[in-house]
């Protein structure tokens, strides 16, 4: 059983350890080389210092719902999990169950496809990568961003990070096509053709490809 009665907040040095981690995981596997990519970044960052000031600091989306429109919340962190409570309520099932696992599979799959783009970057030396997980997108990195907002925003949505989720979304949307006018220049007609077989940020089912794995 749950102690719905515990106040299960203000654990400011949770919120800056969960904080300083996700900068290191950004900051390692995302790259951020030009003004736009840094600020996309920045804008991400907010998001995540958002998030983790409201999960385990100060729940202001429970009080503000509280406050106006009437919803009485408990203060424990199982409450907190807003989607999951409304689930619950609906009858559908167990609702922090359901989002625990969603968001967490989410959260690892975004994760991997962050850091398994990376690496081949990282291996490529320059070169136009075109095989593995670029084979069925073209900014498979920018993808594990949505993803892991998405999971998280499945977990524990607040306020600020419902502000803040389209600006992160339209800010790597825009920073994904200007880098892709950058690679046209260097690559014109094989990047061209990346273009017209590969999605921009999920993949299509059911169909196939014939792009050379790796184009210099």
């Amino acid at each position: 059983m749950h102690d719905h009665q515990a106040y299960a907040y203000g654990a400011w040095g949770l919120v800056i350890t969960m904080i300083l981690i996700s900068t290191f995981f950004i900051v390692r596997f995302i790259p951020m080389r030009t003004r736009l990519g840094k600020r996309s970044g920045g804008a991400l960052m907010a998001f995540i210092i958002a998030l983790f000031a409201e999960m385990y600091g100060f729940p202001l989306t429970i009080y503000l719902l509280s406050h106006f429109v009437g919803i009485q919340i408990p203060l424990d962190h199982i409450s907190g999990h807003l989607l999951g409570d409304l689930i619950t309520y609906l009858g559908l099932g167990n609702g922090w169950f359901i989002v625990m696992t969603l968001s967490n599979v989410l959260l690892i799959a975004g994760m991997w496809i962050i850091m398994a783009g990376w690496e081949q970057v990282y291996r490529s030396q320059g070169e136009l990568v075109t095989d593995g997980v670029y084979k069925y997108v073209r900014h498979p990195q920018y993808t594990g961003i949505f993803i892991i907002t998405l999971a998280f925003m499945i977990q524990w949505p607040t306020l600020a990070t419902l502000i803040l989720w389209p600006f992160v979304i339209g800010m790597y949307v825009r920073l994904a096509k200007r880098e892709e006018q950058d690679v046209l220049k260097e690559h014109p007609q094989q990047y061209r053709q990346y273009m017209q077989q590969t999605p921009m940020f999920f993949p299509r089912l059911f169909w196939r490809r014939n792009v050379p794995q790796s184009a210099g």
